[in-house]
Order: structure tokens, then C-alpha cells, then sequence
């Protein structure tokens, strides 16, 4: 089990170069899971490589271990369990997914139904088909989101995204926040930055160094950058090499599924400045075994988003 301690043994041992913006370090961050550390100083903007890493440093920055929906192997995908399981496992970098309910509040939940994940057909037998959309807050506060994963777990609660923000701020995690299915909740741009503004996410500290919002909607990520163009944007998805210039005209990422990368795609999207005058950079998912972890960090990628962060940890180390 690796604790940040123990991380910060073994990354103390790695050269790196600062990333898009380099914070001082201080005691919450000096010990923690990050991709570049730097004469005593370590990066938990993006853990990125930089330009001058890819072009010629004699030791590549190990990519940036991003845990997926919280450590989603070990605790329910996208609650507080799986949040605080990443926090243990001295994860600085969880991804969630954020959706409205029927009365406007932005829950984290993955599926645009509650059925995989919650008890709603019990609690509510006749709402088929059981869309997030179709419920208001307080009735899914009342679901059970954590015994289909595992006994321990039953009374598990999904939580809001007000909740999940106090949660990963008390922890002092970040946060890869995706916008999920934005056709489906007209508005949910502005309602996911007011609620980040709200908890004081838009500050100056979290936009330059723990905050990154991320859609496959590429309308959704342009509306971000329209509206707060201070935030750091991604793209998920494989956008075709001709137009990789149009995404990075609002976007500061390109995080495509492991399987539909190779290493001269990965060179052709840092070859780009994004939205910010930046080099494009590239998260892959969703990686769990440490040798497929391997061949993903070889391909050059800045970043690794995982169900299993310890194991993507450990093998890219």
C-alpha cells in the first residue's frame, strides 16, 4: 500500500521540469503523487510534460496518475469512499462526472440512469427507465450507491457536487471534472461554474493548479473556455490529426481512450499549442494492468486515468 510518504520516497529520485504553472510547495503538497518534481518543488498543476522534457531530457517525466471516478477498483465509482480510497492511496488527481436532476442540482454520478450503481429500480419501482434527469436531488439522496459494489459499502450515498468539491478540498486533492452527456442537460456549463465559483474553485490557486473540466461534448468544453477562459479545458476523445488545430483553439488537452493511440498521434497532439499558448497535452483511459500502464507511458502520454492508481503508480515508476 502506498501512502503519499512513501511515494515521495520514491519520486523524490525523479528530474523533472515544471509543468503549464509551477505553485511552491508546502506542506501539503511537498509528499504527494505528482508527475515532476523540481529542485525541491513540486508540480500539482498537471503534471505535465513540457517541451523541453519531450524534446530532449535524458529521463521522460512519468506521466500523471489520475484516479478514475475516485479509486474506482477499490471503492463505488464517484463517491466519497472511492474519493477518500485515492486520498489513502496518496492520489493527488481524482476525475468524476457531474449530470443535473430534475430540479437543477448537479450530482456525480457516470450513467444517465441510476439503475448500475444505485437501488433505484427498489426504491422506486414505477420510474422507469430510472434517468438521473427524471429525479430530483433528495430523492437520489435517499438511493443506496455503494452495496452493489460490496457490503461495507451499503448506505453509501451519491453525493452532490457541492459534496464531492468539500470532500476533495478537505483532502487536498484535484480534480479532472467531466461534464457528462451535455446534450441531455441544456445549461450545464453554467450551472457546473457556478457551483465551482460557489465553493471557490474558480479562484486563482485551483484554475492555475487543481482544477481541469473535461467533456466529450466538444460544443461543452468551447462554452467553458467561452465563459471562463482562465479554466484548463480537455477534449475527450480522438479527434482526426487534420483537426487537432480547430480543438486546440479552446482546449488545453486531448484525452483519447489508450486504445486508439499510438506514438505518432501522441507526437502530433503536443506538437500543437492549445488555448492557452501551452503544447496540447494527453491524458489516456482507462488504464488498470501495470504493463499496459507501461506501454501507454512509452507512447508519451502526460497523463494515465485509472481505476487502479496504485498500480499505474507503481509501474510507471
Amino acid at each position: 500500500m502506498y501512502t503519499r510518504t512513501a511515494i515521495a520516497v520514491v519520486a523524490a529520485g525523479l528530474v523533472g521540469v515544471g509543468a503549464l504553472l509551477l505553485p511552491a510547495a508546502d506542506s501539503r503538497t511537498a509528499g504527494r503523487d505528482t508527475a515532476t518534481i523540481t529542485a525541491g518543488r513540486t508540480s500539482t498543476a498537471t503534471g505535465i510534460r513540457t517541451v523541453s522534457a519531450r524534446a530532449g531530457s535524458a529521463k521522460p517525466v512519468a506521466p500523471l496518475v489520475i484516479a478514475h471516478r475516485g479509486a474506482s477498483a477499490y471503492a463505488p465509482e464517484n463517491t466519497l469512499a472511492a474519493v477518500d480510497r485515492a486520498d489513502a492511496l496518496g492520489i493527488d488527481w481524482v476525475e468524476n462526472d457531474v449530470q443535473l436532476t430534475e430540479d437543477g442540482v448537479l450530482v456525480v454520478m457516470h450513467d444517465t440512469n441510476l439503475k448500475r450503481t444505485t437501488d433505484a429500480e427498489k426504491v422506486f419501482p414505477g420510474r422507469a427507465p430510472w434517468a438521473v434527469k427524471d429525479f430530483t436531488a433528495a430523492e437520489i439522496a435517499r438511493l443506496d450507491a455503494g452495496s452493489w459494489f460490496g457490503a461495507r459499502f451499503a448506505g453509501t450515498r451519491v453525493p452532490t457536487l457541492a459534496q464531492y468539491l468539500d470532500r476533495i478540498e478537505r483532502n487536498h486533492q484535484n480534480l479532472l471534472l467531466e461534464i457528462k452527456s451535455p446534450k441531455i442537460y441544456p445549461g450545464i456549463e453554467k450551472e457546473t461554474l457556478r457551483v465551482l465559483d460557489r465553493k471557490g474553485w474558480l479562484d486563482r490557486d485551483h484554475v492555475r493548479h487543481r482544477l481541469v473540466i473535461q467533456s466529450f461534448g466538444a460544443g461543452s468544453v468551447r462554452k467553458v473556455h467561452q465563459r471562463r477562459p482562465d479554466v484548463t479545458t480537455g477534449f475527450l476523445g480522438t479527434p482526426a490529426v487534420a483537426d487537432l488545430p480547430s480543438y486546440a483553439a479552446f482546449t488545453d488537452q486531448i484525452n483519447p481512450p489508450y486504445r486508439s493511440l499510438s506514438a505518432g498521434y501522441v507526437r502530433a497532439v503536443h506538437a500543437l499549442k492549445g488555448a492557452h499558448g501551452k503544447p496540447l497535452r494527453v491524458n489516456t483511459s482507462t488504464v488498470d494492468r501495470a504493463a499496459t500502464a507501461k506501454k501507454a507511458a512509452a507512447l508519451g502520454v502526460d497523463g494515465i486515468i485509472t481505476n487502479a492508481p496504485d498500480v499505474v503508480w507503481r509501474a510507471t515508476r
